[in-house]
C-alpha cells in the first residue's frame, strides 16, 4: 500500500506492481480487459512524468550539498545539474508515451471485441518469403523505423512470386507450423504476410500463411452385398415338380407347413 510520504518505500512499491503486471500481461483472459489497463498505464504515465519533474527539482534545489566520493563540491553540484537535465529530458519523452498510450487507449475503446471463434483456422503453416540481413536487412530496418512495419511488409512483399515462391519454400524445407522468431525478434502481421525482425542482430524475414491441405475424406466402406438368391433354378425346380405326376401337391405342401 502506498504510504503517500516515503518516496523510497513507494517507489520500491511502485517498482514490484510494475514486476507483477508486466507478468499478469503475458496472457489475457478476456482482450476487452485490455482497455481498464491502459487507462490505468495512462494514469500511472501521468504520475511518472510528475515523479521525474520533482526529483530534478530536488537535485538543482540541493545541489549545494552535493559532492563527489572524493569530497569536491563543484564536481558534486555538475553531477546533480546533470542529472538534472537528464530527468528534464525524461519527463519530456514522458509526455510522448502519454500521448502514444492516450492514442491507443482511444483505438482500443472503439474496438467489439467478439467471442473467439471455435472454428480451427483454416491455416497452420507459414512459408518463407524473403529473409535478409547485413546491409540489405539495415535498409528494411531504416524503412521500419522511419515509415512502420507495415510499409516494410509492403516493401517485402515484392519478394512474393506466388506459387512460385511456396514451391521453392516446400522443396527447400523452409516451411514451418510456427512463426521462427526469436525470443529477443519483433514481429508484426498485415494480412497474410508475418514480419520478423531485429535491430541487434540486424535480421529480417517476411512469411506468408499456406493454406493446410484439406484431408481427403475417407472413403465409405464398400457395402456387403447379399449374394442374389438363385430363382430361375427355384422356378425351374417348381415346374419340374408340377411336370413330375408323382410329385406332392403344392397346396399339401403349404399345409403341412402351417401344420408344423
Amino acid at each position: 500500500m502506498p504510504t503517500f510520504q516515503n518516496p523510497t518505500a513507494d517507489a520500491a512499491d511502485a517498482s514490484e506492481a510494475l514486476r507483477g503486471l508486466a507478468h499478469a500481461t503475458r496472457v489475457f483472459e478476456d482482450p476487452a480487459d485490455t482497455y481498464a489497463v491502459l487507462g490505468d498505464l495512462l494514469a500511472g504515465v501521468r504520475s511518472l512524468r510528475q515523479v521525474f519533474d520533482q526529483v530534478a527539482t530536488v537535485h538543482v534545489t540541493h545541489r549545494v550539498r552535493a559532492y563527489d566520493d572524493a569530497g569536491d563540491q563543484a564536481a558534486g553540484a555538475t553531477n546533480a545539474l546533470t542529472a538534472t537535465a537528464e530527468l528534464q529530458q525524461a519527463a519530456a519523452l514522458v509526455d510522448a508515451v502519454h500521448d502514444r498510450v492516450d492514442a491507443a487507449m482511444a483505438a482500443s475503446g472503439r474496438i467489439a471485441w467478439h467471442p473467439e471463434p471455435t472454428d480451427p483456422p483454416s491455416v497452420s503453416r507459414w512459408v518463407s518469403v524473403v529473409f535478409l540481413q547485413g546491409q540489405d536487412a539495415d535498409e528494411v530496418l531504416a524503412i521500419i523505423d522511419r515509415d512502420g512495419a507495415n510499409t516494410a511488409i509492403e516493401h517485402l512483399a515484392g519478394f512474393d512470386m506466388g506459387d512460385e515462391t511456396t514451391q521453392a519454400a516446400l522443396v527447400n524445407g523452409y516451411v514451418y507450423d510456427a512463426i521462427p522468431a526469436g525470443l529477443l525478434d519483433r514481429t508484426t502481421r498485415s494480412g497474410e504476410y508475418m514480419l520478423t525482425y531485429n535491430h541487434d542482430h540486424g535480421h529480417v524475414s517476411l512469411l506468408r500463411t499456406h493454406p493446410e491441405p484439406p484431408e481427403p475424406a475417407a472413403e465409405a466402406p464398400a457395402a456387403k452385398r447379399t449374394p442374389a438368391r438363385p430363382k430361375a433354378r427355384r422356378q425351374t425346380e417348381m415346374v419340374e415338380d408340377e411336370d413330375d405326376p408323382f410329385a406332392p401337391s403344392r397346396s399339401s405342401s403349404l399345409s403341412r407347413g402351417r401344420a408344423l
